[in-house]
C-alpha cells in the first residue's frame, strides 16, 4: 500500500501545478490513495474554491484536507459538505463539516483523521468554545484498518508529543500549516510514521507563499504585521515536495519526500 500526502498548497498556481504532476505521480509511485492538503488552494490563498478542488479530485486526488482556514469564505465552507473533504475533528457539533472519512483503496479500509491544535485555531471565530484537544478527539473516534492523520499545527513539541502517544496506532502522522518543510521523517519505535511538517506547494520566496510586501509594512508601521490588508500570494516559482508511505498491515515501512513540481530541466 503506497499513500501520497500533500501539504498545504498555496494557491491557483500551486493547484495547477499539482493537478498536472497527479496522474503521473500516481502511476510511477504506484499509489493507491492521495491526500492533499487543500485549505490554502483559493486564488487568494485563503480557504478552498471549487475549481481548484474539483481540479485536484478529477487529477487523481482522493482525500481533501483542511485546517484553520477551511472556514474562511462561504465557499469554502459550501466544499466541506462534500464528504471526500475534511477539516479538523477536535471541534464540538454544530461546527460546519466533518473531520474524519472512511475510504477503500487497494482492498484495504483507511481512516483519515484531521486534527488541529488550538495555536493554530485561535483565530478561527466560527469554532471559538467549541476546540477540545486533539487526543480527545483521537481518542472517541473510531478507527479502521490503516490511519493516516493530518496534524495541522503550530507548535512541534505537541505534535512529536500526539505522535509518540499514538504510536503503533496510527499508521502516520503528518504535520500541516507551518509551510515550512522539516527534514526529519521518522518511523517511531511501533511502527508510526511521523514528519513534524510536510511544508507547503506554494511560490517560493514569500512568507508561507504570501506576498511580504504589505505584513513588513505593517510590522514596519505600528509593530503589527497584520494591521493591514491580506496578502497577496506570491509571485514566485513552485516549490515543494509531497511525502510518500508505503504500508505493510497497518505499519508504515518507509517514509520518504517526493518532488511535488515539475523538473526544470524538462520545462
Amino acid at each position: 500500500m503506497n499513500i501520497l500526502f500533500f501539504g498545504d498548497i498555496v494557491g491557483a498556481q500551486a493547484t495547477d501545478c499539482v493537478a498536472d504532476l497527479l496522474p503521473g505521480l500516481r502511476a510511477e509511485l504506484d499509489v493507491d490513495l492521495i491526500i492533499i492538503n487543500a485549505e490554502n488552494c483559493a486564488p487568494s490563498g485563503l480557504g478552498m474554491s471549487r475549481k481548484q478542488v474539483e481540479q485536484l479530485l478529477q487529477a487523481g486526488a482522493d482525500v481533501i484536507t483542511g485546517g484553520n482556514h477551511s472556514w474562511d469564505t462561504q465557499e469554502s465552507i459550501d466544499l466541506l459538505a462534500w464528504e471526500c473533504v475534511i477539516r479538523p475533528n477536535n471541534v464540538g457539533p454544530g461546527v460546519p463539516g466533518h473531520g474524519v472519512l472512511y475510504v477503500n483503496a487497494g482492498s484495504q479500509q483507511i481512516t483519515v483523521l484531521n486534527l488541529a491544535d488550538s495555536c493554530a485555531m485561535k483565530s478561527v471565530k466560527i469554532v471559538k468554545d467549541t476546540l477540545h484537544s486533539t487526543y480527545k478527539s483521537w481518542r472517541e473516534t473510531e478507527k479502521k484498518g490503516i490511519v493516516i492523520v493530518d496534524y495541522h499545527g503550530d507548535h512541534v513539541l505537541e505534535k512529536q508529543i500526539f505522535a509518540h502517544a499514538v504510536d503503533g496506532e496510527a499508521t502516520a502522522v503528518i504535520g500541516t500549516h507551518t509551510h515550512e518543510p522539516t527534514s526529519g521523517l521518522h518511523i517511531l519505535p511501533h511502527g508510526t510514521a511521523f514528519v513534524t511538517d510536510a511544508g507547503m506547494i506554494g511560490p517560493a520566496g514569500g512568507v508561507q507563499g504570501f506576498d511580504p510586501a504589505c505584513l513588513v509594512a505593517g510590522l514596519k508601521a505600528d509593530g503589527n504585521p497584520f494591521s493591514g490588508p491580506m496578502p497577496a500570494v506570491a509571485a514566485g516559482p513552485i516549490t515543494g515536495e509531497a511525502i510518500l508511505l508505503q504500508i505493510a498491515g497497518s505499519r508504515t515501512t518507509s517514509i520518504r519526500r517526493v518532488s511535488a513540481v515539475p523538473d526544470p530541466a524538462v520545462l
